[in-house]
């Protein structure tokens, strides 16, 4: 099979032959359809000391299980997040991890509406956002960040604000249901909001906690990293939530299959849509992470094994 690996910090990346995986216990062995493309896999290349296996959300046909497998067999389609060798035709996924993909859906909607949903919905949730209250998205024309201006609709937001870097990924957010967008770049983000869910962190912290109302709520669930100043949290009585979305499915099991029924039933009724930005081969991995590097996807970015 093909898999996609790198050899020193900022690649290149290429592809290899290597024999198909065999599952462990508790792992299923899944034919990838589709795999998702994201920020902090990208940066895994740039900025990790040392090479890491390209892991991360794949969508596809499980084709063996290891011992102790008990809710999936092959045949069964599945999604979910893979901590090993995630850009490849195969990959090895744990049993805990995969969620089914229900009939109706291909594996790019599963890729794209899943795992970025569930980072969306469960930001949301940590922010405490109850209905007639207002949101800003920040990076709201990215994989996590369109269905997130959906859901805050979806979950009964009066006004749902977008974040964006440039003119283009305004009109995107806007036709996706927010009333308004904000360039990052503009003195002052418009009237105050009651929550803040921030996907890019570093010097953008500053404007996205004064973007909040007194008692509001910022959520950061960024890989980018940054400071907030207590001082910034006391005036206002602000808060600041960190939420990873790793750390549910591993001590909530029960929460996140209960996000998982949510967006599926959100997805069927038609109240949230995944955008794909576009598809890539494997042999286009480079120009797969150059399109999310420039930060110029609108929705999610998608390999096709």
């Amino acid at each position: 099979m093909r898999r996609v690996r790198y050899e020193s910090a900022g690649g290149p990346l290429f592809l290899e032959e290597v024999p198909v995986p065999e599952p462990g216990p508790g792992e299923l062995l899944v034919r990838c359809a589709a795999v998702g493309v994201t920020l902090p896999t990208v940066r895994k290349v740039t900025e990790a000391a040392e090479p890491v296996a390209l892991g991360g959300e794949i969508a596809g046909e499980v084709v063996a299980s290891g011992r102790d497998v008990t809710r999936f067999r092959p045949g069964d389609r599945v999604t979910g997040l893979c901590f090993g060798y995630g850009y490849a035709d195969f990959a090895v996924l744990r049993e805990d991890m995969a969620s089914p993909v229900p009939d109706g859906a291909d594996a790019v909607t599963a890729v794209a509406l899943v795992r970025s949903g569930l980072v969306a919905l469960g930001a949301l949730e940590a922010a405490r956002l109850t209905p007639g209250e207002s949101v800003l998205v920040t990076a709201a024309a990215s994989g996590v960040g369109h269905l997130a201006v959906q859901l805050a609709r979806a979950r009964g937001a009066a006004r749902v604000m977008g974040a964006v870097s440039g003119p283009g990924k305004a009109a995107f957010v806007r036709s996706l249901g927010a009333d308004d967008c904000v360039r990052y770049g503009d003195d002052g983000w418009g009237e105050p909001v009651d929550c803040v869910l921030d996907a890019v962190g570093g010097d953008l912290l500053t404007p996205a906690l004064a973007a909040l109302a007194p008692h509001g709520r910022l959520v950061a669930y960024s890989s980018g990293g940054g400071t907030v100043r207590a001082y910034d949290l006391l005036v206002g009585a602000k808060s600041a939530i960190g939420f990873q979305m790793a750390l549910i499915a591993r001590d909530r099991p029960e929460l996140y299959e209960r996000w998982r029924r949510e967006l599926w039933r959100l997805y069927t009724e038609g109240a949230v849509r995944p955008a794909v930005h576009g598809e890539f081969t494997l042999e286009d991995v480079a120009k797969a992470h150059e399109v999310i590097t420039s930060r110029a996807n609108l929705g999610k970015v998608v390999l096709r094994p």
